[in-house]
């Protein structure tokens, strides 16, 4: 696992649990948290699994790599370029390299700084919450989808408690995970958990009208996302402006999420780090000048978030209508 945070320990130890080797590249905090309290790993289902230290290999020197035939690769996407570079200088040529990452551009930054390896684009629909001492809570339920491609990846990938599947269309896998990846931001900014800020109808239509501006540029490029819900994509952002009691019962599954869980750039503000704004609404923003497409609702969250990561003074805790007023000041 080439830089294993919350999503690369989890599914680090599930294989390691089947009986995998696995070896965590990972941040000297985590490889400290892991040496002294184990890796333990629940679930909303009650899965509680613990293993040992000794269960997985836990290193921060890169090195590791050059033992590796499988890379997965779990950094956020401004790190893409970085990891790909360590993978480059150290894994073995011919290895395979499984980007597990949001966004939809590292599989491509990937292949272009690793021309010797079967670079593979993948899809992860479930959050993974670090509880701390260790700790790694899978909050949202859905199965991994990789790129196929030669040999049975998904097959050696899916273990107990984690399933996994191949598509030859991964482009739509992952642009309709994109958009729902879109109310990260909008989690982050409501300071609420994730169930909640879904329950309230304004930050619902907040959500759909992003999704809206999204659909609209990706129409435009000739871009077509898998449906990633039992609802079809077109229908989202009508589904999401619904009163809250039909919202719950039209879009149940939707919502069938921990009540405590909050999206990863919640956390990654709560901890004052850089989020992934750039990879996720500055995609929306980009493409959208790229077709002549205006796209304020999602240039305005953006901004919003780049402000609070530049303030570095944690959630904003702002109510939905704040937000909307924020349009045209960007």
């Amino acid at each position: 696992m080439a830089g294993a945070g919350a999503i690369g320990c989890f599914v680090g130890g599930l294989l390691a649990a089947a009986g995998q080797p696995v070896t965590l590249l990972v941040r000297p905090r985590i490889a400290a948290e892991i040496r002294a309290h184990g890796l333990t790993l629940t679930d909303q289902d009650g899965m509680a699994m613990n293993l040992p230290a000794a269960a997985v290999d836990l290193s921060e020197d890169p090195r590791v790599l050059a033992r590796a035939d499988v890379v997965l690769v779990t950094v956020k996407s401004r790190d893409t370029a970085d990891i790909g570079a360590l993978v480059d200088a150290h894994a073995p040529l011919g290895a395979t390299v499984i980007s597990l990452q949001n966004g939809v551009s590292n599989a491509g930054l990937l292949r272009s700084a690793l021309p010797g390896h079967d670079v593979r684009a993948g899809m992860v629909p479930f959050n993974v919450v670090p509880m701390g001492q260790g700790c790694y809570h899978r909050a949202v339920d859905g199965d991994i989808v990789i790129e196929a491609g030669p040999g049975d990846m998904a097959a050696r990938l899916a273990v107990e408690g984690l399933a996994c599947t191949e598509t030859r269309d991964i482009e739509a896998v992952q642009w309709g995970k994109f958009l729902l990846n879109l109310n990260n931001a909008l989690n982050a900014l409501s300071g609420l958990p994730l169930q909640a800020q879904l329950k309230n109808r304004a930050w619902r239509r907040l959500m759909a009208d992003q999704w809206t501006e999204a659909l609209g540029v990706l129409s435009a490029q000739g871009i077509r996302p898998a449906a990633s819900t039992p609802v079809p994509v077109r229908f989202i952002p009508w589904v999401l402006r619904l009163p809250t009691p039909l919202f719950t019962r039209v879009a149940a599954a939707m919502i069938r999420i921990d009540p405590q869980a909050r999206t990863s750039m919640a956390h990654d503000l709560m901890e004052h780090r850089p989020t992934e704004i750039d990879a996720l609404q500055g995609e929306v923003v980009r493409r959208g000048r790229a077709v002549g497409r205006p796209t304020p609702i999602n240039a305005m969250v953006m901004d919003v978030i780049e402000t609070a990561e530049t303030a570095r003074e944690g959630l904003p805790h702002l109510s939905a209508q704040a937000l909307r007023a924020e349009i045209g000041k960007t």
